[in-house]
């Protein structure tokens, strides 16, 4: 039998029940494919590792090894949140790495899309890989490979999680829901008593807010970027749009207009809103938001948010516009 291949009657897994079921299944089967080594878990805070975690930590406790690496481009409080789940509530052997410097003194001056991405993914496969080589008596790496990843793949999901270890690191693959779709692992994740914040994220990409913070990235900006979309998060969170809105968030783009503030003229980014609907990411619908929200975004995010003083709505479908700007 294929193990990378769903079981045709394999039922779809959208109750508490069935998700136990799951679970139960699956800590038995890692006990066995484990025993008594250790597991080592690139743990990004996103839905899919963090279920993983939540799993393992499950089944085999300390023997579990999560490193999250904080590049310094996460959004408000998600760092904070892996280590507060994770660290404290779960007790799990978190490794945490503040990166912050060694990844925005790379990028400094970069503003080519495609050379911030290899950036920030070679260089979070470089810090992953030496926080590895410190650990001793690591047999297993775990991934939070889902059921879209190996159908779009072709079961080689290389560039999505590490994929880019050592030839002469050896560890077998760990990956307990590998044969899950996203709303299933989402299930699973609420039966593990993850919080309902985390198993809900939003699709986030892998550089992060380095492709948010148009252009090269300042530090000034990228803190002006983090609390504007924090801002636009809280509303639609207190406003019941989280659930209906696939995708929302704000970028920055380098470039300043005139503004007044406090009688003074005043230089300032403007924020740009995006929210966008999506069944299968290939193509988007833009969200109608009521003006009046609209309105208090723009109100709070020009008051609080040091250094922007306008801001704007995107209103372009996929396609023509792509989800993210870069």
């Amino acid at each position: 039998m294929d193990n990378n291949k769903r079981p045709e009657d394999m039922k779809r897994i959208n109750t508490q029940q069935l998700a136990n079921a799951f679970i139960n299944e699956q800590v038995e089967l890692i006990r066995k494919q484990v025993g008594d080594k250790k597991v080592l878990l690139a743990l990004s805070g996103g839905v899919d590792s963090s279920v993983v975690a939540a799993l393992l930590i499950k089944a085999i406790g300390k023997q579990l090894v999560c490193v999250h690496v904080n590049h310094g481009l996460m959004r408000k409080g998600e760092s904070e949140q892996v280590i507060e789940v994770f660290g404290k509530e779960l007790d799990a052997n978190l490794i945490y790495i503040d990166a912050t410097d060694r990844f925005l003194n790379l990028l400094k001056g970069v503003d080519a899309p495609e050379q911030k991405r290899k950036i920030i993914g070679g260089e979070f496969i470089k810090v992953f890989d030496e926080e590895a080589g410190k650990l001793e008596g690591i047999s297993f790496l775990a991934q939070g490979t889902i059921y879209p990843d190996i159908l779009e793949s072709d079961g080689v999901k290389a560039h999505h999680n590490v994929g880019g270890l050592p030839e002469d690191m050896q560890f077998e693959l760990v990956e307990p829901v590998k044969l899950l779709y996203k709303d299933e692992v989402r299930v699973v994740g609420e039966a593990l008593g993850l919080p309902h914040a985390m198993v809900y994220r939003q699709p986030f990409p892998g550089p992060g807010l380095g492709v948010r913070c148009l252009g090269a990235i300042t530090r000034d900006r990228l803190n002006a970027l983090r609390e504007a979309d924090a801002i636009l998060r809280e509303e639609f969170d207190k406003n019941g749009l989280s659930g209906k809105v696939w995708q929302y968030f704000i970028a920055v783009p380098d470039m300043k207009s005139v503004g007044v503030k406090d009688g003074k003229r005043y230089e300032g980014w403007p924020a740009i809103i995006r929210a966008v609907n999506t069944t299968d990411a290939m193509s988007a619908t833009i969200e109608e938001i009521p003006y009046e929200l609209l309105r208090r975004i723009t109100a709070r995010i020009t008051a609080e948010v040091d250094g922007i003083n306008r801001v704007l709505y995107d209103l372009t479908p996929k396609p023509i516009g792509t989800i993210e700007w870069e």
